[in-house]
């Protein structure tokens, strides 16, 4: 799956000009409020006609402003997952996701419901009411009633941003099976650092209305960007479940040549795994360290730094890993750092977001 977006227009005094172009997997639109995330995915999914701009996918036009074409909305096949979950109050879970079934008439083979509903965990919710359910069970309902309209496309528009901490901990790791067990493309929208670090296989971030990055995630959130927050800055890092230390509950994560400890993880050897690596909670040395709580060192070159104001973020290059870390420009004069110096990262274990 291909999918190519144009888009520029405009919004009262707001002027969205973006595009891209994005493969199967979960494509994140990321970026703070007010940036142009919703507006765009508005003109994926046809409500709104961009005043210029074309969106096509796997090459068929959709919206091709120059060829006055636009499909609509009904017509693209498209699911879409709102912040709310829109349940029809009225009906049971499993009449919610028979409508959702409804759409997928004459679409070819539909999504078999036994296999949405055990992708989903909600086989023991199937006879309730939407006001018998929590908001992630809610949420996942949605998500099984979109899903069930056989879209071509899956566009999720903060989904989870209506939810506490707790139950988007509960939801995450469907949205991670979703991802892995269905091949259907997904954008999704979303201001929160860590969803995106976890869930997406490509992101867009966007500042203002324009496109400032676009990439694998690894590349695009192990960079210092003008736009994100200085708490979001950090880095992302894949790697494999190695072995598991169940007496003191650390996963050892084998690296592109190094190692990782990371804390409360019960994932099995082989496993496939991100590490986010917040640039606040590492530290820089250019002699090895002895006598430290902290579990994880590596050694690596700088690849370059990034003045702000009285900060640097030093890339750091751990044997094909980019590692980033925040310290005074005090501490960089101190310790000489220059392009090419060989230093040691120093991560916080208890730092480190599996």
């Amino acid at each position: 799956m291909t999918l190519t977006v144009e888009a520029r227009h405009k919004l009262g005094a707001f002027t969205l000009d973006a595009d891209f172009t994005s493969q199967r997997g979960i494509t994140a639109l990321f970026g703070r409020s007010g940036s142009g995330k919703t507006s765009l995915i508005r003109i994926i999914a046809g409500l709104t006609r961009p005043d210029e701009g074309r969106v096509l996918l796997d090459g068929k036009a959709l919206t091709d402003t120059g060829r006055q074409i636009f499909i609509p909305k009904h017509r693209r096949r498209f699911g879409y997952v709102f912040q709310e979950a829109r349940l029809f109050p009225h009906l049971s879970v499993r009449s919610n996701l028979a409508y959702g079934r409804w759409f997928a008439r004459g679409r070819g083979t539909p999504e078999n419901l036994d296999r949405i509903v055990s992708l989903l965990g909600i086989e023991k919710l199937l006879e309730r009411r939407p006001e018998k359910l929590s908001g992630g069970e809610k949420q996942r309902v949605a998500i099984g009633r979109a899903l069930l309209s056989s879209p071509s496309l899956l566009l999720m528009d903060e989904p989870l941003a209506a939810l506490d901490e707790v139950r988007k901990a509960e939801i995450m790791p469907y949205l991670e099976r979703l991802r892995d067990e269905m091949e259907i493309p997904i954008v999704y929208v979303s201001h929160s650092i860590s969803e995106v670090a976890r869930l997406a296989d490509q992101v867009v971030v966007m500042h203002e209305g324009r496109v400032e990055a676009f990439g694998p995630a690894a590349d695009v959130l192990s960079h210092a960007l003008p736009s994100l927050d200085r708490r979001e800055v950090g880095a992302l890092i894949e790697g494999r479940v190695e072995s598991l230390d169940e007496r003191h509950q650390l996963s050892t994560v084998a690296l592109k040549s190094a190692r990782l400890h990371v804390p409360g993880t019960m994932l099995p050897a082989g496993k496939a795994v991100r590490v986010r690596i917040p640039s606040r909670d590492v530290m820089l040395a250019t002699t090895r360290p002895e006598g430290l709580s902290a579990l994880n060192v590596l050694q690596g070159t700088v690849q370059a730094l990034m003045q702000d104001n009285a900060t640097v973020e030093v890339l750091v290059d751990c044997g094909g890993n980019a590692i980033l870390s925040r310290i005074t420009s005090f501490s960089a004069e101190r310790l000489g750092l220059a392009v090419g110096t060989p230093v040691y990262v120093i991560i916080k274990t208890v730092a480190l977001e599996p």
